[in-house]
């Protein structure tokens, strides 16, 4: 009798783990999802959406991005009078977090 719910132990368990997997998006999936963000923001339409997308899916609109991060932190360091040991921990925070 006991052993009678193993299976759907298991049929319970196999469903949860594939939802989870489902679940994590690729990277090329996250970027479309952060593009299609940043073009609603920006409330581009038609033609000029569509360069805005190409660019931003090629990866030539993250550079961009990660250069503004590193600006907007790197003021925020200077702003702050951080230096050595202090400023690279909050750089890397900052990055991460921007």
């Amino acid at each position: 009798m006991k052993y009678r719910h193993i299976p759907v132990l298991a049929v319970a368990a196999l469903l949860a783990l594939g939802t989870a997997v489902t679940s994590a998006q690729t990277p090329q999936q996250m970027r479309m999802k952060q593009c299609n963000m940043d073009a609603s923001a920006k409330h581009l339409m038609g033609s000029s959406r569509q360069a805005f997308m190409r660019a931003c899916l090629s990866g030539k609109h993250m550079i961009n991005r990660q250069q503004q991060r590193m600006r907007g932190c790197n003021a925020q360091a200077k702003v702050k009078g951080l230096s050595g040991g202090r400023r690279k921990s909050f750089m890397s925070n900052c990055l991460r977090h921007a």
